[in-house]
């Protein structure tokens, strides 16, 4: 001990170091946990099938030209014509790979190029984009929901 230190200064200036460690490694979990939180937000947070008919189901023929098989969600780009005539690409969007593997979907399942009619519940603001429903391909083959 110094003999600037009064007699027992030591002991009090350890306990405030140790008091501080554990004020310093407690905001640290606190923060990791609240970091932890706002990092899995993403993952948790999901948007909604708000911007697609309910009220409405459109169907029309078309050429596959992708099947997309990944995360978060599978998309089938279709090509078509429209009413004018042009040609028009609608993108489909349909559940997750996971669940739709266990209801025997693949990636094979809709091959580019292949001729179909497709049902799907359009996007609200007009957009050639929808909520897929079911296809019919020309073997007949259904593929999701299809009732004639």
């Amino acid at each position: 001990m110094s003999e600037f230190c009064p007699k027992g200064f030591d002991d009090v200036q350890f306990r405030e170091v140790d008091d501080m460690k554990f004020v310093n490694s407690l905001a640290l979990r606190v923060l990791v946990a609240v970091g932890f939180l706002f990092a899995v937000q993403p993952t948790i947070a999901h948007h909604s099938f708000a911007g697609f008919s309910n009220d409405e189901v459109k169907e029309f023929m078309g050429t596959i030209k992708e099947f997309q098989f990944r995360n978060p969600h599978v998309w089938i780009q279709i090509l078509t014509t429209n009413s004018e005539g042009q040609e028009e690409e609608w993108s489909l969007e349909w559940g997750s790979p996971n669940q739709l593997g266990r209801r025997g979907i693949r990636p094979a399942t809709f091959p580019p190029g292949a001729e179909v009619t497709v049902r799907t519940r359009p996007m609200i603001n007009g957009s050639p984009a929808g909520a897929f429903v079911g296809a019919k391909f020309a073997n007949g083959t259904i593929v999701g929901l299809w009732e004639d």
